[in-house]
């Protein structure tokens, strides 16, 4: 291939270089071959020369390259789509887990700088129509020899394919011990039903039974002949050795243990045996909750009939820190071209209408560090950048406002203030409109609360994805604001009386991601004189200005 200046006489039916925009709106965009009227329009803005590439013999254009290429890599289950712009996407037929052949794409990689191969991790669980691997070429025309070299690298194997899910009638074992609420059970266990839901699967049987060797043996019994596949084991305890409830029980029941531990955090503390046909895993504790562990590796490929033993699961300790980390980043949409992904939109409900009866006067009017406590809290919002935001005002509200002249905030006055929080939650969210991810429903008393906490809830949101409700903590102690995903918004309005919608977070706990936050600032709010004396008394503002 020739790339550089050529003169017009010579560049018809060769690649254009570069985008040019000519008089009377005409755009001719990179990688556009060039006509004989193309050239006349070029020559007309007094052009006499174009930057392009020249194929040679033997060579192929770079849609065809990618084409070749991107064909040769999918195997059963891939779909190569149309190539454009030396640009072909691979996307999923099936749900399932991505198996790549890792080998064969750096064979395909090491070949030469004008074919590249890029795909998501191998074993990534994968939905219909996700973009699953993407071929460039690098520049307009690569030679044929090497296209077909690289095709058979990729073809042999193949390089990529997408293993489904299967039939999924899992049976659920949970042990308890004396004095656990019967909640806590009941929580732990409706995140084991999402998880295989979300699979494609179902939880087909549940048994509970103390945490007891021989009571779990039997609950193992009873959900393997009844034809369960796979048994999920939830003990009350950890499993902390070979010898401990959850494995003991397994081999009493006639079953086998395959492997204890495994290197993956969260998710250490699980196991891997088989009773009968059907394999058992053993539950972690991390896994009561639906954010990612090492558990999730271990039940997709299980549901994907793949071995799960000790060579495998030894094999997931590179990549196998999950702590902090996104675990499974969305792979993008269906073809021509994924959407850009936006940044989640959160607004804000600031709660600022009671009538402060603890306090003797309106607390929100209370100064600290020359500015009333409502103003600290709206700050914060706004040098976190949440928009939109909405104080909802209620006792009184004119003094409320005065304090917030001149900030962004929009207002919403709630008349039935004296029923209690969740009419005023009803009354913010309704104020808030439709435009939203999700929404910081903020306390007005709570000046410790700055930027930081704020940013750091919102970037946990946009990391777990719209369905977690986000919580910040400090040392393990709950606290506020907590950001609920719009999803929720409905059932928040819907909520009567003064609890505001704290019953939401245990109904719905296994959504919830607590956020570890460095200092008690979220669990401060100030409700007597007392309390606000003693912020007085530190002499500082609540946090950096």
């Amino acid at each position: 291939m020739r790339f550089g200046k050529a003169p017009l006489g010579e560049a018809e039916g060769a690649v254009l270089g570069h985008t040019m925009r000519l008089p009377g709106a005409l755009v001719l965009k990179k990688g556009h071959r060039l006509s004989a009227a193309d050239l006349a329009a070029i020559a007309r803005a007094g052009h006499d020369a174009v930057v392009c590439a020249r194929l040679d013999p033997g060579e192929l254009g770079e849609d065809e390259a990618a084409r070749l290429v991107a064909a040769a890599a999918a195997g059963p289950h891939v779909r190569a789509a149309e190539a454009a712009t030396g640009r072909a996407n691979l996307f999923a037929e099936r749900a399932g887990l991505l198996l790549v052949d890792r080998g064969a794409v750096d064979a395909a990689n090491a070949l030469d700088e004008a074919l590249t191969l890029a795909t998501l991790p191998p074993y990534a669980r994968v939905g219909e129509g996700d973009m699953v691997a993407t071929v460039k070429v690098i520049p307009f025309a690569a030679p044929r020899p090497l296209v077909e070299a690289c095709a058979r690298a990729l073809a042999g194997a193949p390089a990529l394919a997408v293993r489904p899910f299967g039939r999924c009638e899992a049976g659920l074992a949970l042990t308890r011990l004396p004095g656990v609420a019967e909640s806590l059970l009941d929580r732990a266990a409706e995140a084991q039903r999402r998880r295989v839901e979300r699979l494609g699967g179902r939880v087909a049987r549940e048994e509970r039974c103390a945490h007891d060797e021989a009571a779990l043996a039997e609950a193992l019994a009873g959900l393997a002949d009844a034809g369960c596949s796979p048994l999920l084991v939830l003990g009350a305890s950890a499993i902390a050795d070979r010898h401990d409830v959850v494995p003991a029980a397994i081999e009493r029941a006639g079953g086998e243990v395959l492997h204890v531990g495994m290197p993956v955090d969260p998710g250490n503390l699980t196991l891997v045996g088989r009773l009968g046909p059907s394999p058992v895993l053993g539950v972690p504790g991390c896994a009561r909750s639906l954010k990612p562990s090492g558990f999730d590796w271990l039940l997709e490929r299980v549901v994907a009939g793949l071995p799960v033993g000790r060579a495998e699961i030894a094999g997931m300790g590179v990549g196998g820190l999950l702590v902090e980390v996104p675990a499974r980043p969305q792979p993008r949409l269906a073809p021509p071209l994924a959407a850009p992904a936006r940044p989640a939109r959160v607004g804000a409900v600031v709660l600022a209408a009671g009538r402060s009866r603890r306090m003797g006067d309106n607390k929100l009017l209370a100064e600290l560090g020359g500015r009333p406590l409502v103003a600290h809290a709206v700050e914060a919002l706004e040098r976190a950048g949440v928009s939109p935001l909405v104080v909802v005002t209620g006792h009184e509200a004119e003094r409320v406002r005065a304090a917030l002249a001149g900030r962004g905030a929009a207002f919403a006055h709630n008349p039935d203030y004296a029923e209690g929080m969740s009419t005023s939650l009803r009354a913010g969210l309704a104020a808030l409109g439709d435009g939203v991810d999700g929404a910081l429903v903020c306390l007005g008393d709570m000046p410790l609360v700055g930027p930081a906490h704020l940013r750091a809830l919102v970037d946990a949101f946009e990391a777990e994805g719209a369905a977690s409700i986000c919580v910040p903590a400090f040392e393990r102690k709950r606290g506020n604001p907590v950001l609920w995903p719009a999803r929720h918004f409905a059932e928040m309005m819907a909520l009567e009386g003064d609890a505001g919608a704290r019953s939401l977070l245990d109904k719905y706990a296994a959504d919830v991601h607590h956020v570890a936050v460095a200092d008690a600032g979220v669990n401060v709010d100030v409700d007597t004189p007392e309390a606000l004396a003693a912020l007085r008394s530190r002499g500082e503002l609540p946090w950096p200005r």
